[in-house]
């Protein structure tokens, strides 16, 4: 790159007043340093909820009388016999205690058969009474132990929800406050209280959200080992190909710093670290180690064609700060605004993660963009290697290879082969699906315990995961009494238990027949609804006046102004929710109530729901959006709206390749995948900014396209090799990893890296090669010998 203008005297500036840029640096780290090491990492349930959203809204409002969405539930399950044994039930009791000690939970919502809550509900001549199935004592012989069995299989709101029906297992669930809950901490107490009970005769299992993402901290330890394994690993690659400590040294430092002052930076805005988006944080600070590479590759450069002497390293020092100043600078604001478009997102889970990966994304224009150069003026050019192994004729023959190809008439078969990818690709993106793609949690791997456990509760009973629908209406004393709506809502059960992703329903219209029922001394004809306002309301008050406080809360309030439809899913994937929603609406909309409204949704699908609106309705839009940023910046930078519609192309390229590979391993866009998929838009591009740039210099320095382009691949094209090799082998270590999200986060980070790649050292400069566009080839304004004067002043 030619510049004369403020760019030059910056790096000029930069140079000259090294001692003072680098102190300032340097004391800015070290104050940075304290707070980063002291960030908080941990995920805040709070944050995943799109506040805006109607269906967030419902369960806001709802959520302590219906069910929350950090639920836990617990299975105990025998193989031999029945749970109806007094080994068992001693635990279930034990165990149903002990949960009262956990931190944040709703002590009002645990739920077993050693609980208050559930009852056996008998009529006799005096009257109707209920009585706790197993509290406060447990059955003393085996007359009360088969009394409990009866009584079990007679209740239907006990049968098959918390009792299997193989008589084989037993339920227990409970709930946390959610602005209360630390997941940590709740991971920690519960498998404390089950190694209490537990041993080789019963089977326990357990999940639920705290549950779930207690496990992403459980393997926190294991994610700092990938870290260190990871800048080992970069460490070890850098040495191989740079071979000198210098070129492997500076490349680190940029890293560092760039992590340090994105970490203390977040501190210091009040942000916590989210541990999930670690594989997106390494690779940032990797994009530093890049950055930092391409500047020391080019002070190498210069210094040889600058005669030796004290002050040719600060000269080749000015000059490579100045030549990759714009295309660094470029790809740091791609990156960072194709990044900031998911902040627009109402989810403040991904208006942090935008915070942080925004400040971090612009560290890269100080610790590699300036400090790298800055430091290199210090020393000069190795004059001998530290190790003997040399694979730079093994990377030049395969950049050799890439020049024949783009200077030859394969150039055009280059084109024609990413026009094919991209029509395939692209088709095959539209199968990608929002939301989760599998059953079970897609954090995790499908023969973790977490998702073992799930299946296995799933087998058993109705379902895991719960959502709730409201129905009421506000000022309407006793509206859940009526007839009309006890009949709609029945029949909202029995059209939404058609689905074969939903395991059961649950509402008062339960509860009001098996009153009715016993009334009727057991008679099986009565368990109907009443017919009138009058006899629903007074089976409720029955129920009730025989109750404890609060045993009706988790069907209707205490108004009776509005009720839940408690819908139980088997599986949490995105169409499976979708299709309830709609199906949901589908019956409102075909059954108005004349009095009342149903609100759609609560619970832990009900939020799941309306991320996934979230992210299916905005997503389309964001990508879009992301492409426009990055047209008008292209634009501004090169003074050329066609600049922008050329560098659109890889980026286009490679995310229909990534997104179809999400579609084809059934990788779902959930609120975990949406910040790696915006962040990739910018990884899209980084590379074809340098080689485009180099192309453009040499180009102004007198020399025909074929010998511009085979000089950019051989020069610009090896750092731009030797970087996304390290990158890329260095992502891929996180495979291995025992959260499956970060594992295939780091596979699809790599191809997006080796896309990017392949379509900077190919599809790039055979486009510019056959459409010599002007922002690249324009027209001469410098002879070579005004070029040369240019390049190197003075």
């Amino acid at each position: 790159m030619i510049e004369t203008g403020w760019i030059h005297r910056f790096s000029l500036f930069c140079i000259r007043q090294r001692v003072w840029v680098v102190s300032l640096l340097a004391l800015s780290t070290a104050v940075l340093a304290f707070f980063a090491v002291n960030i908080e990492v941990k995920t805040v349930f709070a944050d995943m909820l799109p506040s805006s959203h109607p269906y967030v809204k419902t369960h806001e409002r709802f959520k302590d009388t219906f069910g929350g969405s950090n639920m836990v539930t617990i299975m105990l399950e025998v193989e031999q016999g029945d749970i109806f044994q007094p080994a068992l039930l001693e635990k279930v009791r034990t165990l149903t205690l002990e949960l009262r000690k956990v931190s944040a939970v709703n002590q009002y919502q645990i739920i077993s058969l050693a609980s208050k809550k559930l009852k056996e509900i008998k009529s006799s001549t005096e009257g109707i009474e209920t009585r706790p199935l197993m509290w406060p004592d447990l059955p003393k012989n085996e007359q009360e132990i088969s009394a409990l069995r009866d009584a079990v299989l007679r209740n239907p709101l006990v049968y098959g929800s918390y009792v299997s029906t193989d008589l084989k297992a037993a339920l227990i669930t409970v709930d946390f406050i959610d602005r209360l809950v630390d997941y940590a901490t709740v991971f920690k107490e519960i498998h404390h209280a089950i190694d209490q009970v537990r041993d080789d005769r019963v089977k326990i299992r357990v999940v639920g959200d705290p549950i779930l993402y207690g496990w992403v901290n459980h393997y926190l330890p294991e994610t700092i080992y990938l870290v260190l394994a990871t800048v080992l690993l970069v460490v070890g690659l850098l040495f191989l190909f740079n071979r000198t400590w210098r070129n492997t040294i500076l490349p680190l430092i940029a890293g560092l710093v760039s992590a340090i002052w994105a970490l203390g930076v977040t501190k210091l805005l009040g942000i916590h670290f989210e541990p999930l988006v670690i594989v997106v944080a390494v690779l940032i600070s990797a994009r530093a180690v890049s950055h930092s590479v391409q500047i020391v590759n080019r002070f190498d450069e210069e210094v040889e064609t600058i005669e030796s002497g004290r002050e040719s390293s600060e000269a080749a020092a000015s000059l490579a700060l100045a030549d990759m100043f714009r295309p660094g600078m470029l790809g740091v604001v791609a990156d960072a605004a194709c990044m900031a478009v998911v902040a627009l997102s109402p989810i403040p889970l991904l208006q942090k993660l935008t915070v942080l990966s925004v400040v971090w994304v612009f560290t890269l224009s100080v610790s590699a963009v300036v400090l790298t150069p800055v430091l290199l003026s210090w020393g000069r050019h190795p004059r001998g290697f530290a190790h003997r192994l040399n694979v730079s004729p093994l990377l030049h023959a395969f950049l050799g290879l890439c020049a024949r190809i783009v200077t030859s008439r394969a150039r055009f078969g280059v084109l024609a082969l990413a026009a094919l990818v991209f029509v395939v690709s692209g088709t095959y993106a539209f199968k990608l699906k929002i939301g989760d793609a599998n059953p079970g949690s897609p954090i995790l791997w499908p023969d973790s315990a977490y998702n073992a456990d799930s299946a296995a509760i799933n087998s058993k009973f109705q379902g895991v995961d719960r959502m709730f629908v409201v129905v009421g209406a506000d000022d309407s004393r006793g509206l859940l009494k009526k007839a009309e709506v006890m009949d709609n809502m029945n029949r909202l059960q029995r059209f939404m238990s058609s689905q074969p992703g939903i395991g059961a329903t649950l509402s008062v219209a339960d509860v009001v027949p098996a009153v009715n029922r016993i009334m009727h001394e057991g008679n099986p004809r009565y368990q109907e609804l009443g017919a009138t306002e009058a006899v629903n309301g007074s089976l409720m008050y029955l129920f009730e006046a025989v109750s404890e406080p609060g045993d009706l809360d988790r069907f209707v309030d205490t108004l009776y102004e509005h009720g839940a439809v408690t819908l139980f899913f088997r599986d949490r994937k995105g169409e499976t929710i979708r299709t309830a929603v709609a199906r949901v609406n589908e019956f409102v909309a075909k059954n108005p109530l004349t009095e009342g409204t149903y609100q759609l949704a609560g619970g832990v699908i009900g939020v799941m729901a309306a991320v996934n609106e979230i992210i299916l309705s905005g997503q389309i839009e964001a990508i879009a959006l992301a492409l426009v940023v990055l047209v008008i910046l292209c634009t501004m930078t090169y003074r050329s709206s066609i600049a922008g519609m050329v560098f659109m192309v890889p980026v286009i390229l490679s995310n229909t390749i990534t997104f179809s590979v999400m579609a084809w391993m059934g990788i779902g866009m959930n609120i975990n995948t949406v910040p790696v998929a915006a962040l990739g838009i910018g990884l899209g591009v980084d590379y074809s900014f340098y080689i485009a740039d180099r192309i453009k210099e040499e180009l102004a320095l007198g020399k025909n396209a074929a010998h511009a382009i085979t000089i950019a691949l051989h020069s610009t094209g090896s750092g731009v090799l030797v970087t996304a090799l390290v990158l890329i082998i260095s992502v891929m270590l996180w495979t291995v990893s025992s959260l499956r999200f970060q594992a295939e986060m780091a596979m699809l980070m790599s191809i997006w890296l080796g896309v990017s790649t392949l379509s900077a050292l190919l599809l790039m400069p055979s486009i510019l090669y056959v459409f010599k566009p002007d922002f690249v080839f324009g027209k001469k304004t410098l002879s070579v010998g005004q070029a040369k004067m240019a390049k190197h002043p003075g």
